[in-house]
Formats: C-alpha cells, structure tokens, sequence
C-alpha cells in the first residue's frame, strides 16, 4: 500500500480512501464518499491515460492524477451532480495540467528525458502509437492539450474550448498548429500516419 498526497493506493490504479485535513478540512457524507470512491476507482486508470498524453511521463501523469481527484473530491457535492461527470473531471485534469505548466518549477525541471515505456498492447501497430506518442511530446503544451481534448477524448470544437477557457477559433488555431508540429516531429523521425 502506497501513500500519495491525499490518497492511500492498494493495487495499482485502486485508490483505499481519500482524506483531506488541516484548515478548511473537507467532510463528505459516508454514502457520497463510498460514491466518490467508486467513481475515482473506476476511472483512475483513464485519468492517468489522459494525463499520460498531456505530460508525457507517467510519475506526473500520477501527479495530474492525484491533484483532479483531490480537487473532486473538494467539490464530489456540485461534481456528482454535473450532468456529464467524465467531462467535469476531465476539464479538472487539463486545467492542472495547464496551470501547472506556467509555474516557474515547471520551467526549471524537465522530466521529459524520464520517460518510462508502457505496457504493449497487441491491438493494432504498437510501433505507430509509440511514435506518435513520442512525437506529442515535442508539440506545445497548449497545442498538446487541444490534440488530446480532440482527438482521443473526441470533443467537438466548443466543448474543447470550454474545457481549455478559449473561444472554438483559438481552438481551432492551436488544433491545427499541433497537428503541424506533430507532423513535423514525425517527419524528423521518418514516420508517416494515415488520417
């Protein structure tokens, strides 16, 4: 059993319980916790995904992780009543991966070169998929995140700009300025992708 921040990790990716202490301690009901705690465990693995993509380093793919859920859980009574949960959390992931981009901590440490492999998937060309994968990381954060909210979380325009705070043009804008740096760093590494 692991302790990270807030939370107590049994098996990887299975979250024991959530505590939050100290000034403006938080308390959830029992029955809202046990539901929170299902939510979290049943969607943490596609959290850290997510994370993944936008950070490119599992360690802080975990960190982006940790921090959405702790802020969920601050907010379970007005989240678990949002009309489309995944979304509501999903924007939670992408605004602390971009907040976290503009400190200065961010600026000095690159973790960028600690990059840990994933687990193989035998579906379709792991070979691709790692590559186009590597290539994101060479994409700006901002263009990073509109690539990710569009393509593999596949929102519309307008629900990607309201996650990432921008009108649908500039998502539009950093869309297609990621898939030209992308194309790029996959042109620098003599990969081509079909779509």
């Amino acid at each position: 059993m692991i302790r990270l921040g807030g939370a107590t990790w049994g098996r990887p990716g299975r979250i024991r319980s959530v505590t939050l202490s100290g000034p403006g301690e938080v308390r959830v009901r029992p029955d809202e916790e046990r539901r929170y705690t299902e939510y979290v465990s049943s969607r943490l693995p596609w959290l850290r995904k997510i994370g993944f993509l936008l950070c490119q380093d599992w360690h802080r793919a975990d960190d982006l992780a940790q921090g959405t859920i702790t802020k969920l859980y601050v907010h379970w009574r007005r989240a678990s009543r949002a009309d489309n949960l995944d979304a509501y959390v999903r924007t939670i992931l992408v605004r602390e991966y971009l907040g976290q981009q503009r400190t200065a901590w961010n600026s000095r440490v690159d973790l960028g070169a600690h990059l840990t492999a994933e687990r193989p998937s035998f579906d379709g060309d792991h070979a691709t998929r790692l590559a186009v994968r590597t290539a994101l990381a060479d994409v700006a954060p901002r263009q990073r995140a509109a690539l990710v909210l569009r393509y593999y979380c596949d929102l519309s325009v307008e629900e990607a700009a309201d996650v990432l705070r921008c009108s649908a043009g500039t998502v539009k804008s950093q869309t297609a300025r990621g898939l030209e740096s992308l194309r790029r760093a996959l042109d620098a590494r003599q990969i081509t992708v079909e779509g």
